[in-house]
């Protein structure tokens, strides 16, 4: 089973993630947008464990109500770091389509009918935050669909990018090199390939630079969804 290494990450007060798998990573920020005003919204909701299966049969049938209002770019269940979660990403071309398309879905009957109400007494609660690509950084979906989704949040000290944005795209860009970020290989490969990357001498030193940055540090392994566009 082939491993797509998708690492998220979070500073404070801005908040700052990357995704990746064979292609080139993916970098999000919750701090000011840079040069678009393309967002992306990252949802992570929790289930009620004995409703988990249920609410991902519903969501299976029924996203098509949701993904008629806005692009949907990933919908992952939770395997490590969090039991009975989902995660998911959804696109939008600015704050204002966002807004308009929550005022339509509140709007659509078929969509509160068939899913909203069924859905909202499964989960235990709901968190979203807003976030834009960084410069250096483009969307690709993997050339391999089947895989497990590594998600990595880095909670990075105050100062944003202008302090440690520098080091921590060195860090990142280090890990790109073949078999270390853009990991695609069986899952018990993980350990193996992530030892190979601590012992290489460019990479540890990267990684010391921008260690100094960093506060904390949370990774979650995570199955995508037979309907999610990201597999």
């Amino acid at each position: 089973q082939d491993v797509h290494r998708s690492s998220f990450t979070r500073s404070s007060p801005s908040d700052f993630w990357s995704l990746s798998s064979l292609q080139p990573c993916v970098r999000l920020s919750t701090g000011p947008q840079q040069r678009h005003s393309t967002l992306y919204e990252f949802r992570t909701y929790c289930i009620h464990p004995e409703q988990n299966a249920a609410f991902l049969k519903l969501t299976n049938e029924k996203i098509q109500l949701r993904t008629a209002h806005s692009e949907l770019v990933g919908y992952w269940s939770v395997e490590y770091g969090g039991l009975n979660k989902v995660f998911h990403i959804w696109k939008y071309d600015s704050h204002s389509q966002r807004a308009a398309v929550r005022a339509a879905l509140a709007q659509d009957p078929t969509w509160i009918s068939e899913y909203i109400s069924k859905a909202i007494p499964m989960l235990t609660s709901q968190d979203n935050e807003v976030t834009y690509l960084v410069p250096w950084s483009r969307l690709h979906k993997p050339p391999k669909e089947g895989g497990v989704y590594e998600l990595v949040s880095y909670q990075m000290c105050p100062g944003g990018p202008a302090v440690w944005g520098q080091d921590f795209q060195a860090a990142v860009t280090a890990h790109d090199a073949p078999g270390y970020a853009k990991l695609v290989g069986a899952a018990d490969q993980r350990a193996e390939l992530r030892h190979k990357a601590h012992t290489d001498a460019r990479v540890v030193a990267a990684v010391r630079n921008s260690i100094v940055h960093l506060v904390a540090q949370e990774n979650k392994l995570m199955f995508p969804c037979p309907f999610s566009p990201l597999r």
